[in-house]
């Protein structure tokens, strides 16, 4: 993986040590773990080469919310098992299916969970010795801000907020592996915003398993931290990443008002996973579908232009035609310009893996229905931006000289130039829209 080593020893620090090889998958939580085992580990002198050959140690940093993402997490285990390097397995996928690990990699060094990141230095000097199969669980998550931490993007500063969530979905399986919510102290995560602020961040995402939970045991809330971090002096932007309606349901008047903030994205991720109550009950979701149309009608309220971006798990164990045919209905009257569709696939632990599946082919025709209309509505949507001009803020090379920047509501902006623009805002005019970004040629 390449990675810039902002934050990195200085070289009159570093004592010679091994590489490390890595690879890392799913939710920005992950690559925030990933962040402060390569901190912790280039602290104590290690090395990250992008080339597993010329490691000396591979570290792979695991997924598992979905079945097929395991499935690929199990086949590249297995195809870095064969380079006869010590391989250390992290993330999630050790809780959730340690069997499949062993199965996959039967002579792995070592596996730890995400509570155990402060002790990768212990793991990889744990495999340099020749230890295999040796397992890394804690009992309780550790304060992950106050460890070292490598910048995987010299721009974007990743903050995790809480471990875990409060939740009990019946789908998922990730609660076995992040446990219950810990929320990290206020003042923790605005010293981590500031900091990264000075050192010339210019973009932070706000994440955690569910920001809406965000406080709940320890006396404060979601608005309280993002009115902290506002206050922070320097040109720069929020992101917040996903929070469950339940939760948001609490604070939504005074979240939207604090989404007005002009250092916060106008991006609102709040996945509903069924249009119908009786599904969701079935979910054990906490809350309804009236409830999410209500919280997004607050954020447009306040800000017309906000992007809302929701999930949903197609052919849940007990969805009928009709309630299927409701959650269609929800996105057609909603008009979310992302939705990110899962089939449902069902997970090691959970109580909807031993509910009684839909036929596959079902599931697969509903998902291809739901994916045409979401196309349809979100190039509609994106249509509305024509001829819009205004400031972006480049966080991500396109390829050859195209550049990918961000607006006030997060839309995904192609520029072309042959300068680096990485990290620098523009004032752009976009003249065309497709149904997943916008091109916009720079005015600034």
């Amino acid at each position: 993986m390449s990675s810039d080593l902002t934050g990195a020893a200085p070289p009159t620090l570093m004592r010679k040590a091994g590489t490390i090889y890595c690879e890392s998958y799913g939710c920005s939580a992950n690559r925030f773990d990933l962040e402060v085992m390569l901190g912790i580990l280039v602290e104590a002198g290690y090395r990250v080469v992008n080339d597993a050959k010329l490691a000396d140690i591979i570290l792979v940093n695991t997924c598992a919310v979905k079945k097929p993402t395991e499935d690929k997490m199990l086949e590249r285990l297995r195809v870095l098992s064969s380079f006869d390097k010590p391989l250390i397995v992290a993330g999630c996928l050790p809780k959730i299916d340690f069997e499949a690990i062993c199965k996959s990699s039967s002579s792995f060094s070592a596996a730890l969970d995400p509570y155990s990141v402060d002790r990768i230095l212990e793991v990889v000097r744990s495999a340099e010795a020749g230890e295999t199969n040796r397992v890394f669980f804690s009992e309780k998550p550790q304060v992950k801000l106050l460890q070292p931490k490598v910048r995987l993007h010299k721009f974007i500063e990743i903050v995790q907020i809480a471990e875990g969530c409060t939740g009990a979905c019946s789908f998922c399986c990730v609660r076995f592996a992040r446990g219950r919510l810990f929320s990290y102290a206020k003042e923790l995560i605005v010293d981590r915003v500031h900091k990264a602020v000075s050192e010339g961040v210019r973009e932070v995402w706000i994440t955690s398993q569910d920001n809406g939970a965000y406080g709940q045991d320890i006396g404060t809330d979601l608005v309280e931290l993002l009115d902290e971090c506002c206050k922070i002096e320097g040109d720069f932007l929020i992101r917040i990443g996903m929070m469950n309606p339940n939760h948001v349901l609490r604070i939504a008047d005074r979240l939207a008002l604090a989404y007005k903030d002009e250092r916060i994205f106008k991006f609102l991720h709040l996945p509903v996973q069924s249009g119908d109550d009786e599904v969701l009950k079935r979910m054990n979701r906490s809350y309804s579908a009236e409830d999410f149309r209500h919280i997004v009608s607050v954020f447009r309220e306040e800000i017309p232009k906000v992007t809302l971006s929701t999930d949903i798990i197609c052919g849940f164990p007990g969805e009928t035609k009709s309630a299927f045919e409701r959650t269609v209905r929800l996105v057609e009257e909603v008009e979310p310009g992302i939705v990110n569709i899962s089939r449902f696939f069902p997970r090691p632990g959970t109580r909807a893996g031993s509910m009684k599946r839909l036929p596959v082919e079902e599931v697969k025709n509903r998902s291809r229905k739901l994916s045409e209309l979401v196309k349809k509505i979100s190039f509609e949507r994106n249509k509305t931006w024509l001829d819009w001009e205004g400031k972006i803020l480049i966080d991500e090379k396109g390829r050859d000289n195209t550049w990918i920047g961000r607006n006030f509501a997060y839309k995904p902006i192609v520029v072309t130039s042959p300068e680096d623009l990485l990290g620098r805002f523009v004032y752009a005019h976009v003249n065309e829209a497709f149904s997943t970004y916008l091109r916009a040629e720079i005015l600034t």
